[in-house]
């Protein structure tokens, strides 16, 4: 399984089925991906989700440049708000037909 952190998702299936996520990490263990929007869930308390329910929205062939991606990436620290406003600035930024 590649690194999905910092990419953002769509979730595929469940309650915030159609919800837009960011990846704050991985469960190596279980094979999930946590997933954050700083809102409904916080960085501190990530959701866990298999890769099958969830849709990648940016990847190799798409990526997203925001100081947020990044600082997730390398493993800094990265706050709700922050997280909040990267995902707003995807949205706006991406035609999500």
């Amino acid at each position: 399984m590649s690194d999905y952190i910092g990419q953002f998702v769509r979730a595929a299936a469940g309650r915030d089925k159609g919800n837009i996520l960011c990846v704050v990490g991985m469960d190596n263990k279980t094979g999930r991906l946590l997933l954050a929007d700083g809102k409904r869930r916080k960085i501190a308390h990530p959701k866990a989700k298999k890769l099958g329910h969830v849709t990648l929205l940016t990847g190799s062939q798409k990526r997203f440049d925001h100081p947020v991606a990044h600082s997730l990436q390398q493993g800094e620290p990265v706050s709700d708000r922050a997280l909040r406003r990267a995902l707003a600035a995807f949205k706006e930024g991406s035609t999500l037909g």
